[in-house]
């Protein structure tokens, strides 16, 4: 019985043998033995190599979800600061359209009559009684307010260098009080740098009882250099445009030269 349990793995020739002389296959045995062993080694490398791959997947995994906790912090930043932009630019872009009223106002950019003026420089201007200038006037209404509106006069001459007063008339034909604002704008554009009021009613709040009706007056100049100006030098007309719109109460643009 000890044979045949010994000789369970030996070949088939060994096999034989071991019957017909009642011996072991000491050669088959050990190879048996050499065999278990090397599986036994086999079998403690595979499972060594697959923990390896386990941990090294594991410290793949947890770096992969670091980077993507990092990219996901550096989008929301990002993005943060994408909004913060837009914000700004929308910000921005409501008050550009009274900044940049200002800057035309300041400058004649657009045709916008400059708002400053030297009260000593009125004083000592001297009038160009050689180049006469027609002024004419006009006058609208935006559509949100209901204000008859129109110039007093429809043109004066003035000349360069001389002051010169005109008025506008404003009627509230409505049942209820309308508080109204205006803007205005001179053309030619390029004269607008020229064409200084000293006082007038626009960008001020002007507040109108129902059915009440008053006049605005605008007393303004044309710089002499008017006349030096090559660009101007077929200029013999300007025209002055008011356009009036209902303002929300409490609403006032200031702007800097005016009385």
């Amino acid at each position: 019985m000890l044979s045949s349990f010994l000789l369970r793995g030996c070949t088939a020739k060994h096999y034989i043998q071991a019957l017909s002389s009642t011996r072991l296959c000491i050669d088959c045995c050990t190879i048996r033995r050499l065999a278990t062993s090397s599986s036994q080694q086999f079998l403690r490398r595979t499972t060594q190599r697959l923990l390896n791959q386990s941990r090294g997947a594991k410290t793949h995994k947890r770096k992969h979800q670091s980077q993507a906790d990092d990219w996901k912090k550096k989008n929301k930043t990002i993005l943060t600061y994408i909004a913060a932009a837009g914000v700004g630019m929308i910000g921005m872009s409501y008050a550009a359209v009274p900044l940049y009223r200002l800057y035309c106002q300041a400058t004649g950019l657009g045709g916008a009559a400059v708002a400053g003026h030297d009260t000593e420089q009125v004083a000592t201007m001297k009038p160009v009684r050689d180049r006469i200038i027609k002024v004419t006037f006009n006058a609208d209404t935006h559509a949100s307010i209901q204000w008859n509106f129109r110039p007093q006069q429809s043109e004066i001459y003035v000349v360069p260098g001389e002051t010169a007063l005109a008025f506008y008339r404003a009627r509230n034909p409505t049942d209820k009080p309308v508080i109204g604002i205006s803007t205005y704008n001179v053309v030619p554009f390029e004269a607008g740098q020229y064409f200084n009021k000293i006082q007038c009613f626009c960008f001020e709040e002007q507040r109108l009882n129902p059915h009440e009706e008053v006049d605005m007056p605008v007393f303004f100049y044309i710089d002499p250099e008017f006349d030096e100006d090559p660009r101007m030098a077929r200029v013999d007309t300007i025209t002055l445009s008011y356009t009036f719109f209902e303002a929300k109460e409490g609403q006032h643009l200031p702007l800097p030269g005016y009385s």
